[in-house]
């Protein structure tokens, strides 16, 4: 079986390479020379665990090319963008995608849609365009089945978790199961395509609405007066709840964007719509707690602390680093970035000393598991503050080192901190104006896992 899998990105490439490990005769192909050229010299465009070896294996099977050619089944594995200005789903790369297939479709191919899309997006946009061949729907076969992956586990996911297929009729839907069963060993549900369209979008968005409603809390409860990350923990031990936890914002390729497919032509989803600004507004709110805590302190440094939208990762795609360090650039404070995965960011990525030396205020935006190691007495900052967004810092230890630490929705009572208690370098400030810092250090907390349940991990 040959099969021409386009796109050769985050999904593409690990599903090609999966596809050709396991007996396949795989095509890849992509738009960027970059990347074909990349590939060609048996090098990876980026980084992924186990990707490496599992290019060694498929080699033999696998070659890349700019354009595509005749096979036996076409998978599309292209982004789907979200435009920022109307909220609305960019088809551009998927109906590329279709018009690269068209010369080389024949009679009983199989075509496959992973990408995310709107809900009839096959039926409307897909196979109307794949149609122009000459050869009609029914003569050719088609499927949707959305990937189900996250950067960092991508290939435990794509072969261990379960995988729902669409497929435009019967035929369509059993011959893409055959293609999938060659390396999921998940269970695969089968439905129409419409159907699975709105599956993945579902998934995403509940998620989506999950994290929103936890960042809701977290403000509440600062206006309460509670430490909210103690409430979780004590709300999961109901056996019916698993709140999650609150951070940042919420970015990655999916559910910063997916919910919004649904509600590009809806005017029903109001709670979809609600949770998005909820998590799209999270920087602002870390912002607010940076302000109040930096105020009176000359000319401001900042320095953010992780720029990937999640931990352990470099994937800065959609990562509320973006809006946090460009509303903090606007209000008038220098931003100094690190991030140890991230390659490339729209601020320059510095090490941690260059970050930190003269800082006022250190911002943990991302669950990186080093930063839970680091050590706050190696820090050369102007001002001991800093605001743990993601509550993985030992607490204790900070402030053993002078520091004041803000966690992000705890409200818990502020002892203060006497002026002198934080040292500041002579000559950086006048002797008459004092920093007066108002410190938030909450007794430890044992959190077993991130969402607080107990044994959930």
């Amino acid at each position: 079986m040959k099969i021409c899998v386009l796109g050769l990105g985050y999904i593409g490439l690990p599903t090609a390479l999966l596809l050709a490990a396991h007996g396949a005769d795989v095509v890849g192909v992509d738009v960027k020379q970059s990347v074909v050229d990349c590939l060609s010299l048996g090098n990876l465009p980026f980084s992924e665990p186990g990707l490496e070896d599992l290019y060694s294996k498929a080699r033999c099977r696998f070659c890349v090319r700019s354009e595509p050619e005749a096979a036996d089944v076409f998978l599309i594995a292209v982004p789907t963008p979200l435009d920022p200005a109307t909220r609305v789903s960019n088809l551009a790369y998927a109906r590329s995608a279709a018009d690269m297939i068209v010369p080389h479709l024949r009679r009983g191919n199989l075509v496959i849609l992973e990408s995310t899309v709107p809900p009839g997006t096959s039926e409307r946009v897909i196979i109307p365009r794949l149609e122009k061949s000459g050869v009609s729907i029914g003569d050719f076969l088609y499927a949707h089945c959305p990937e189900r992956a996250i950067p960092g586990h991508t290939l435990p996911e794509m072969t261990g978790n379960s995988r729902i297929i669409g497929g435009y009729d019967r035929s369509s839907t059993d011959r893409a199961t055959a293609v999938y069963q060659t390396f999921v060993r998940g269970q695969i549900y089968q439905t129409d395509a419409r159907t699975a369209e709105f599956v993945k979008l579902m998934e995403n968005t509940c998620r989506d609405v999950n994290i929103a409603l936890a960042n809701e809390f977290a403000q509440l409860a600062e206006e309460c007066g509670i430490n909210v990350w103690e409430a979780i923990t004590l709300a999961n031990k109901h056996p019916r709840v698993s709140i999650l936890s609150p951070g940042p914002g919420v970015g990655g390729h999916c559910i910063a964007i997916d919910p919004w497919f649904l509600a590009e032509n809806s005017t029903r989803c109001r709670m979809v719509s609600t949770a998005r600004d909820i998590n799209d507004s999270m920087p602002n709110y870390v912002l607010r707690i940076a302000r109040s805590l930096l105020a009176g302190i000359q000319n401001p440094a900042i320095s953010i602390l992780g720029v990937a939208y999640k931990g352990n990762i470099g994937d800065t795609r959609e990562s509320p680093a973006f809006k946090f360090a460009q509303l903090a650039e606007n209000e008038g404070y220098a931003i100094r970035c690190h991030d140890p995965y991230a390659v490339e960011f729209a601020h320059p990525l510095m090490d941690i000393p260059e970050a930190t030396t003269g800082s006022d205020c250190i911002v943990i935006l991302t669950d990186h598991d080093l930063f839970r190691e680091l050590d706050p007495a190696m820090l050369q900052v102007r001002t001991k503050l800093v605001i743990d967004a993601r509550n993985i810092l030992d607490h204790e230890k900070w402030t053993n080192q002078g520091f004041a630490v803000r966690v992000l929705g705890d409200g818990s009572p502020m002892p203060q901190i006497v002026p002198g208690d934080i040292a500041v370098p002579g000559g950086l400030y006048p002797v008459d104006t004092p920093q007066s810092i108002v410190s938030s250090s909450p007794p430890p907390i044992s959190l077993l896992s991130q969402n607080g349940r107990e044994g959930f991990l």
